[in-house]
């Protein structure tokens, strides 16, 4: 359908309710959450039976793809917009039962009431679930509500109300003043003041500018940016154009979004194309005089490209490698012009600040650090999914107030905060309020705010070798301290999880890790040694366990496990023999045992084993003195 132009800020108005009054329904309407997660969990199967059972039973019904609703693992979620019926793990073949029963009845569906972890109980609205009740969803507020697909509904939702407000009521230097009052700082990791950013561009002399939002969000565990750029395109949209008029001279922008991301590219395009449509790109936006627009770029994978001088080389289509600063970005970023980089969630910030003011953002959050954070919450927690909290909760009620507490009640042992950048946090700081300044602190950091829990059965080298392996693959190779020292490390950290590591090792990881914070070319490098250098700090007693008596305490460490049969258990039924590849299961005198010389701990025989009567034990053997195995470092 053909859209007008507008041409001023009341022309949006006059649009807004337009579209409210066409909008009354005298059906039925239901949301279906289409983020990539419930994707991949069938929920496009969700929409087409629900459209097609209610067309049969003769119900006028409106189902609506949303965004991410934040409950990832127990997706596909349907929530019937009447009374708010909140329903988890739908499947296709749930959709008569959906129509008939919920939607024609009024009656519940149990069997798809979500199960809350914390008081047991099935929860029939969103309101009942504690997943959300800590939760403060500003960014995140039209997620799961609206369709992304849509302008129509982003407008309704209040959407581009800031800009018209900014265009039509502030000049350029006020909408700055406004962004600085409100001392936001950089979702993106560093947490830089991004109305300091946005002054130090416009400062500078130029009759180009840009302005980039960096998508490109690469680090293991994370989806906040993925989720927003799918859920709510147009709030990204509205942010850039804000501070494309604020800094003044800046007619063009880029949205650097992974190529991985196509559910995002495809809602950003559309997105872009119903905002020119509508004149809010373009030539002389609402009638402000402001020509600005903006282009998707699909990056190719490469997680150094979310370093923001090669994210520029990127775009410009060179190789995404680093450079040294100075000169900033602001000074001379893309094409040698003053450049703005935002995150995703950063700009997605812009549009409420603006309506609502920097004293109801810095009401929210911390001192040093207001407003809102999301998070990817994963790992060892019931409720995994994408969270938005108010800056200064703790950890504590993260885990259990919004996590529902460690799976199986285990133990909690640390929350991995920044992705492979980050560092781990352990449980005597379970109260540490979160914000930019306290995890730096503790050895961590906000990063895009990938949040993986941790418990008893967790090992920590482990895990930092993951961490690390993931960021030295990732190295660009540019600056030999990222390249070569990386690579080192993650040798020592093999070399100790397989049980072949030496005394010394220990201090030649700190050693070389604080070499390269101090001389790694970007951020990338820099914070590379963060989880290996975090987990020293707080779990050196494991790393002395592994080296010094072959032993892992979290008996994770496949390599330094003992593998046997429990003889009154087994059944002689030879499977386990016949899936050793290594002759090292053997029968002797009516029984089987494990030779330890041939074992090459794989873990196939336990695979097998119909009475799970083969086991690994972690025997700790005594400390060894002296120059331990071998003496000194490798």
């Amino acid at each position: 359908m053909a859209r007008n132009r507008l041409k001023n800020p009341n022309d949006l108005g006059l649009l807004r309710e337009d579209i409210l009054n066409k909008k009354a329904l005298d059906g039925h309407s239901v949301k279906v959450c289409c983020g990539t997660g419930c994707r991949a969990s069938g929920a496009e199967k969700v929409v087409s039976s629900l459209m097609s059972e209610a067309a049969r039973a003769g119900l006028d019904l409106e189902v609506r793809p949303t965004g991410c609703q934040g409950l990832c693992e127990k997706g596909p979620i349907v929530i019937a917009e009447a009374d708010q019926t909140f329903y988890n793990k739908v499947d296709a073949f749930d959709a008569p039962k959906i129509v008939d029963l919920t939607l024609k009845r009024g009656e519940k569906i149990d069997r798809l009431l979500v199960q809350d972890p914390i008081t047991g109980q099935r929860a029939n609205t969103e309101e009942e679930i504690s997943f959300y009740a800590k939760q403060e969803r500003v960014v995140l507020k039209n997620c799961g509500h609206i369709n992304p697909e849509s302008i129509e509904e982003y407008i309704v939702a209040g959407g581009y109300q800031a800009l018209a407000k900014a265009l039509s009521q502030m000049t350029p230097d006020e909408v700055l003043s406004e962004v600085k009052a409100a001392r936001l700082r950089g979702r993106g990791g560093a947490g830089f003041d991004a109305g300091v950013k946005w002054e130090g561009a416009k400062r500078v002399k130029s009759q180009i500018k840009y302005i980039i939002c960096n998508g490109d969000e690469g680090d293991p565990g994370a989806f906040m940016d993925r989720s927003l750029l799918e859920g709510d395109p147009h709030a990204v949209i509205e942010g850039m154009i804000i501070g494309a008029y604020a800094v003044g001279d800046c007619h063009n922008g880029y949205i650097y979004a992974r190529g991985e991301y196509p559910l995002a590219v495809k809602n950003l395009n559309i997105a872009i194309g119903q905002a020119r449509e509508l004149g809010l790109l373009g030539k002389d936006i609402l009638g402000s005089g402001l020509d600005f627009d903006i282009e998707v770029k699909k990056g190719a994978g490469a997680f150094i490209c979310g370093e923001s001088t090669a994210l520029m080389f990127s775009i410009e289509g060179k190789r995404g490698m680093p450079r040294p600063t100075p000169p900033r970005s602001v000074e001379k970023g893309l094409y040698g012009k003053p450049t703005v980089l935002n995150n995703v969630e950063t700009l997605a910030n812009i549009g409420p600040i603006i309506l609502k003011g920097a004293d109801w953002f810095k009401s929210i959050g911390t001192e040093g650090s207001p407003g809102t954070k999301i998070f990817a919450l994963t790992g060892r927690v019931k409720n995994t999914g994408l969270i938005e909290v108010p800056m200064g909760i703790t950890i504590r009620e993260i885990i259990y107030d919004i996590g529902g507490g460690i799976i199986d009640d285990k133990e909690f042992k640390a929350a991995q905060m920044g992705g492979p950048s980050g560092g781990c946090i352990p449980k005597e700081h379970l109260d540490l309020h979160i914000d930019f300044d306290s995890l730096g602190r503790v050895g961590a950091m906000m990063g895009s705010g990938g949040l993986v829990i941790m418990d008893e059965s967790d090992c920590m080298i482990e895990i930092a070798r993951y961490f690390l392996s993931f960021t030295q693959v990732e190295s660009c190779g540019k600056c030999p301290p990222c390249r070569i020292g990386t690579f080192e490390m993650l040798e020592i950290l093999t070399s100790i999880v397989e049980g072949k590591g030496r005394e010394g090792d220990i201090e030649r990881l700190e050693e070389i890790g604080v070499r390269i914070q101090q001389t790694a070319l970007c951020g990338l490098g820099k914070s590379a040694p963060n989880p290996v250098l975090s987990t020293i700090r707080y779990f050196r007693d494991e790393y002395e366990a592994h080296i010094s008596k072959d032993f892992c305490p979290a008996g994770a460490c496949a390599s330094l496990g003992h593998y046997r049969v429990i003889e009154e258990e087994c059944l002689m039924c030879n499977l386990c023999v016949e899936a050793c590849a290594f002759d090292a299961i053997i029968e002797k005198r009516g029984s089987l045992y494990i030779d330890e010389v041939y074992c090459e701990k794989c873990g196939a025989c336990i695979g097998v084993c119909p009475t799970s009567c083969i086991v690994r034990e972690f025997v700790e053997r005594p400390a060894l003195s002296g120059s331990g195995k071998g003496g000194g470092a490798k």
